[in-house]
């Protein structure tokens, strides 16, 4: 009995010694020659296996989203007429030369409905006396027929007739109030005005970011706030096309990048672009923005007081035959206070104010001139671009 007992005791501890030599022989093969024998039978959340299964579902939705969006996105190109130009060489004295005449493309859109509907930014679009075309996937070009821009937001919404190409496939529009900072993110335009369709993938960097854009003039200039800061390649060109979702949902319009930086791009919220294009089919365009007229800088609470004058917005330079001028506003003027709300540079400034205004408007300015307060009043106009 005790001898069989033992050699029981004796086949158990063998097959414990070939199970330990197993598994140990078999962790020692995978750490040093990447072998995996074990990941089938018992899956390691971080094993090779599932990472190299990882990078293939990423690589297979961005492929996924720009076969479905790329027939949606469009190069904006523009055309200006022939002028003559004359320049000066050191060498060879004054030529002249032919400027004009030919398509450029210049940014890019994206189709929101199939009757020709295109969203893109309103400074792709903004030179007065031009003419434009959009470009398809298929390289089938449209005529624009019409321009409407949106005063409040770098927007602009162009038609194209589509009776004259094939049908017109409208992205999907997505939602912009539940993004996350690290979401990964796709983005899909013509870059450096030369690459049509251009791919390129980040993600979100961060969300509620305020960047200025458009002119020094008030009635221009664009405090544009809770814009979409980005990591994905948005260069001169991209602007207008759209940033989209891992579900090719557009979450955004991709409107600049940051000079002097790299990998720090923006985009406008998709819903502040679904709010300006209900506007527009509402009523067939967008509210008239007020025009002041002035050129200036907000002072801080530090700077007023190191140079003892109140704060306000310093008049840099006043338009020719503005509202301002016709009032009698003057260079040097500090705007303080407008209908008898003081202006700061915390509460938005002249911008602000005056973008909550409509043209027709009568409002009154505090003006500091010669240590003295005086008061105006202003009859606001309507912006024209």
């Amino acid at each position: 009995m005790k001898r069989r007992k033992f050699k029981k005791i004796a086949i158990w501890t063998a097959i414990l010694i070939v199970l330990l030599v197993s598994i140990l022989g078999g962790a020692i093969a995978d750490r040093l020659f990447g072998f995996r024998p074990l990941d089938k039978l018992f899956p390691r959340k971080d094993s090779a296996f599932r990472i190299d299964r990882k990078i293939i579902t990423e690589e297979s939705v961005v492929i996924d989203v720009a076969e479905k969006v790329s027939p949606s996105v469009v190069t904006v190109s523009i055309q200006t007429p022939k002028r003559k130009v004359l320049q000066f060489s050191p060498f060879g004295g004054f030529s002249t030369q032919i400027q004009g005449g030919e398509p450029q493309d210049i940014g890019s859109g994206f189709i929101v409905s199939s009757d020709g509907l295109i969203i893109t930014n309103k400074h792709v679009v903004a030179e007065a006396g031009a003419t434009y075309k959009v470009i398809t996937k298929d390289n089938k070009e449209y005529k624009v027929s019409q321009i409407s821009r949106d005063p409040a937001n770098d927007v602009a919404i162009i038609k194209i007739d589509p009776s004259t190409g094939s049908g017109l496939r409208a992205a999907e529009l997505g939602d912009s109030s539940a993004l996350r900072v690290g979401q990964f993110v796709i983005a899909i335009g013509t870059a450096l005005g030369e690459f049509r369709h251009t791919v390129t993938t980040g993600v979100i960097s961060g969300l509620g970011r305020g960047i200025t854009a458009g002119s020094v003039f008030e009635g221009y200039v664009e405090e544009l706030d809770n814009i979409i800061q980005t990591d994905a390649a948005i260069n001169p060109g991209n602007s207008g096309g759209p940033l989209l979702n891992s579900a090719g949902q557009v979450i955004g319009v991709n409107i600049a990048l940051a000079q002097g930086a790299q990998n720090i791009g923006f985009a406008l919220p998709i819903n502040v672009v679904k709010d300006s294009l209900t506007q527009f089919k509402s009523s067939g365009g967008f509210a008239k923005k007020a025009y002041l007229g002035v050129q200036y800088q907000m002072l801080t609470q530090q700077t007023a007081i190191l140079n003892n004058v109140p704060q306000g917005a310093y008049v840099v330079e006043v338009v020719a035959d503005s509202p301002a001028e016709k009032a009698g506003v003057k260079t040097e003027d500090i705007i303080t206070k407008i209908d008898g709300n003081e202006l700061t540079d915390k509460n938005g400034g002249l911008a602000k104010i005056i973008s909550k205004k409509k043209p027709g408007d009568v409002v009154s300015l505090d003006i500091w001139r010669n240590e003295e307060t005086i008061k105006l009043q202003v009859t606001l106009s309507e912006f024209s671009q």
